[in-house]
């Protein structure tokens, strides 16, 4: 019989120095997301949607366990944006949202949700959420096959 992960005695962390984990490279984190940018001149201003690719690149020491991160756990930051409609705060439509009972459909953002801000947000909510072995993280966001937004270290 195995002994369940959070019952295992795990040895000293591994002195490995810092390390990078990609999540998503070959094969990005998928999301489908609605949005609109409120003040945009062009047809960007009418609420519509993409199928987005995330790449997430995290650095830090490893874990007793032996990873920086747990991907799971950087999933499950991304996919809080699945099947949602991205807003900015002040934006019409998030009271139309909750108004019609779909509140929970919604990620209301400080800023237009561009892929640029997208990407800085996650990088933030990420920050947050990893544990403190964690040093950076940088998220790539394609919008689409021409847009790309993309954090640095």
């Amino acid at each position: 019989m195995t002994t369940p992960t959070s019952e295992r005695e795990f040895p000293e962390s591994l002195d490995a120095g810092e390390r990078e984990l990609v999540v998503g490279g070959d094969r990005p984190i998928r999301i489908s997301a609605g949005h609109r940018l409120m003040h945009h001149d062009g047809k960007c201003s009418r609420p519509h949607g993409h199928n987005y690719e995330v790449t997430v690149r995290v650095r830090g020491e490893l874990t007793a366990e032996g990873w920086i991160v747990d991907k799971g756990d950087v999933t499950d930051v991304i996919g809080r944006w699945d099947h949602r409609f991205l807003l900015e705060d002040g934006d019409p439509l998030v009271g139309a949202f909750e108004a019609s009972g779909d509140a929970d459909g919604v990620v209301v953002l400080e800023h237009p949700p561009t892929a640029e801000v997208m990407s800085a947000v996650l990088e933030r909510e990420l920050m947050e959420t990893l544990p403190e072995t964690v040093s950076d993280v940088a998220v790539t966001v394609r919008e689409t096959g021409e847009l790309c937004a993309r954090g640095t270290y």
